[in-house]
């Protein structure tokens, strides 16, 4: 899974991205720019408010696994999750519906 690691690329992705707002997590979407690759990135975020070093390591893993089981990242689109407090707990289901709908709204699926 190819990620998004340099901060001006993270820096372009909050400031050009869309949003997408669920309970669970945020989706921010943004086009991957003209002249570079169509295949597709992603970028996962927990901040220090939801907890200690464990929660937001286990958000990560949980926001990792539902984009390999949603066949993301998607082509030709740069795509944040972003945990929220419910994040860590949420139930596989949950979390897949909220991202489909999100990228649904997105136009990215």
């Amino acid at each position: 899974m190819r990620t998004i690691t340099a901060h001006s690329e993270i820096e372009r992705l909050f400031r050009e991205g869309r949003r997408v707002s669920h309970p669970a997590l945020l989706v921010l979407a943004a086009p991957r720019p003209q002249g570079e690759a169509s295949a597709g990135r992603a970028l996962f975020v927990a901040g220090k408010r939801l907890g200690g070093a464990v929660v937001r390591n286990r958000s990560k893993r949980v926001l990792r696994e539902t984009v390999r089981r949603m066949s993301g990242p998607w082509a030709g689109w740069d795509v944040a999750l972003i945990a929220r407090p419910g994040t860590a707990d949420a139930d596989a289901r949950t979390l897949d519906e909220a991202v489909n709908k999100a990228l649904e709204s997105l136009g990215i699926v």
